[in-house]
């Protein structure tokens, strides 16, 4: 669950990796387990990545290229793999909302793995690292018995791919689309969030009850349902 604040906190622009392979049974998602001894988000699945480092920018001070440099740093530092700005294909951008103890602007690349590299974590800030299938992730979610859990931006970039058959589909249906915005605006129900995106009749209001269309993401007692238009 977000951690709340009262003050207005800054916005530390950062980059993640949807990682993908084809396994054996279809497409393969990696995620890598933070230590739950870590203040923020410990325990939780995500995918690798982290903020943008003053390194990371390029002589002309490109926000982009900065991300896309900080997502290759953070795949090699986090899960021991290679890859270049040539894989990655701009997915989404996630910047969390107003409210929360910490709020990252970040930008997310869909990334298929290339040769037979091997996952490497360093048992610190990153604990334990599985690949698995998109169905499998919402099976074990769904599970309330089952220790699983994600935060809405890793679930709904599942869900974006997780009709996708194998690398090649998802890539194309990746780059064929311009990447979506996400900017989420926080009602808080009983014994949760509903996280409003842009397209929800109630985004500008900040109603859940409004007549119209619904893009929206519920988190209630671990559990996660995202509804998107058509």
């Amino acid at each position: 669950m977000l951690e709340m604040s009262d003050s207005v906190e800054p916005v530390h622009p950062a980059a993640t990796v949807v990682l993908v392979r084809d396994g054996s049974e279809g497409l393969e998602v990696l995620l890598v387990q933070r230590n739950k001894a870590v203040q923020h988000m410990g325990g939780m699945w995500v995918f690798p990545g982290g903020k943008v480092d003053p390194a990371d920018y390029p002589s002309n001070g490109d926000t982009y290229i900065a991300a896309r440099n900080a997502a290759i740093r953070e795949t090699r530092e986090e899960a021991g793999l290679e890859v270049e700005a040539e894989q990655l294909v701009y997915q989404s951008h996630w910047t969390t909302p107003e409210g929360a103890k910490k709020r990252f602007s970040t930008w997310f690349f869909l990334t298929i793995l290339k040769g037979d590299q091997e996952v490497t974590v360093d048992g610190g800030e990153i604990a334990h690292h599985r690949w698995v299938r998109p169905e499998v992730a919402f099976a074990e979610l769904a599970d309330e018995e089952h220790p699983f859990r994600l935060m809405p931006p890793t679930y709904v970039s599942l869900v974006d791919i997780a009709d996708c058959t194998n690398c090649a589909q998802a890539s194309a249906a990746i780059g064929a689309r311009e990447a979506i915005i996400y900017a989420p605006r926080m009602v808080f129900v009983e014994d949760g969030i509903c996280f409003l995106y842009d397209g929800d009749a109630g985004y500008e209001q900040e109603e859940l009850e409004v007549s119209g269309p619904r893009h929206r993401t519920y988190m209630v007692n671990g559990q996660l349902d995202y509804i998107r238009p058509g």
